[in-house]
């Protein structure tokens, strides 16, 4: 993450942590209107991406799915409903394109009694903070704040209700890069009781390299913890394999960020060598999880600190599909959806069970509100906050 003030560039650094929980609510509405099949055989970008019913949210607004493609036929589905990552296309070693991250048809699955309860945050954009914060509690400037906590006694990803359950204002359009997708939103002082008006734009660009770039600007008028991410879950062999524990995984950090009971940080950051979490040469995601009490679900301090740097390569030997992700973040939450049950049943009646998918979320470090040592995630007035990720995808033969 990057504050820019008036042409100053301050760089600081923090935040990473995931996982799911939060309270449920009985939707009042179901529709049965589906997300529209993506076009495989599409070999040539459209002038503008295009759009389509996504069904209703519980408030009755009707909720729109955008497709975002490329010159190569590449597509990326994406929902004003949570700014959330639906569908992702992308071609195998032998050529045949298919969806690599999960989702759900129409955008009353994301809000079902089920959904709710499990709030695995499938794809969705996450605000105001991703990753956990103790207690919900944190102090700016001698004034102590509580925010919604959702994750046993700590917040995650925002509190009660985050980003994910948001309706954010969605503009398509086209930049030389690719086509794009801009998603605006207007976070009110003393929601979820983070204080300040927060204006974020999110900018999606699927380009014709067969890359995803997701780029977080932010300004407030109050001072506030900032760490925004997105929760895509990815399977490069989705739809051959119903896991992702042969991915093969390359982090390029040398320590990672030691957590309690709690998933709240000590403060210590461990070195990951002679460790399961050493992935600085490349494992499969499944070769030391057993170590692992729960699976893999932390923050790995990446080597590099300032500007765009590499923060993970997975390779997945059934579909020959290589993801790269770089990322101008100091920290990547890994986790292995370990809390997927088979209780959710996305895209096409699939059903999600045990490590369905990976995540990857490029963040500052969790609860580094209230960890002075790690570097700050607190954007005050007259600064822009700015950070950028991109997913590439290439195959190997």
């Amino acid at each position: 993450m990057s504050f820019r003030r008036s042409g100053l560039l301050a760089v600081t650094l923090s935040g990473l942590l995931l996982l799911a929980a939060c309270g449920s609510n009985q939707p009042t509405e179901q529709s049965t209107t589906t997300a529209p099949a993506v076009d495989s055989t599409q070999t040539k970008a459209a002038a503008m991406p295009t759009s389509a019913s996504f069904g209703k949210a519980l408030d009755g607004t009707e909720i729109q799915l955008y497709t975002l493609t490329n010159k190569q036929g590449a597509q990326a589905t994406i929902t004003n409903y949570g700014g959330t990552l639906v569908g992702l296309l992308m071609p195998d070693r032998e050529g045949k394109m298919d969806d690599v991250v999960l989702g759900f048809d129409n955008v009353s699955d994301y809000q079902s009694p089920a959904f709710r309860k499990a709030n695995p945050y499938i794809g969705a954009l996450i605000g105001r903070y991703g990753n956990r914060i103790a207690k919900g509690k944190f102090t700016i400037d001698g004034k102590t704040y509580q925010v919604g906590v959702n994750n046993g006694p700590n917040s995650l990803h925002g509190g009660k209700v985050g980003y994910d359950q948001k309706i954010w204002e969605a503009t398509p359009g086209t930049s030389p890069e690719g086509q794009t997708l801009t998603l605006k939103y207007l976070s009110k002082d003393g929601e979820e009781g983070y204080p300040g008006n927060l204006q974020i734009t999110v900018v999606y660009t699927l380009t014709d390299n067969n890359a995803l770039r997701i780029a977080y600007t932010a300004t407030t008028d109050k001072a506030t913890p900032v760490n925004l991410t997105n929760h895509a879950y990815f399977n490069l062999s989705h739809g051959v394999s119903k896991d992702i524990l042969k991915h093969e995984v390359t982090l390029p950090a040398d320590r990672y960020t030691v957590v309690d009971a709690g998933l709240i940080p000590t403060g210590e950051l461990r070195p990951v060598k002679g460790t399961p979490f050493d992935f600085t040469t490349p494992h499969a995601i499944g070769e030391r999880i057993a170590q692992v009490p729960g699976g893999y679900d932390h923050n790995w301090v990446l080597n590099a600190e300032t500007g765009q740097h590499a923060a993970a390569t997975v390779y997945d030997p059934a579909s020959g599909r290589t993801l790269e992700l770089t990322t101008d973040q100091p920290g990547i939450q890994f986790y292995t959806g370990n809390f997927l049950d088979g209780s959710l049943k996305g895209k096409g009646g699939t059903v999600y069970g045990l490590h369905a998918g990976f995540c990857l979320e490029t963040q500052h470090f969790p609860d580094s509100p209230n960890e002075p040592k790690f570097p700050s995630t607190i954007l005050r007035p007259g600064e822009t906050y700015h950070t950028t990720s991109t997913y590439t995808f290439s195959v190997r033969k």
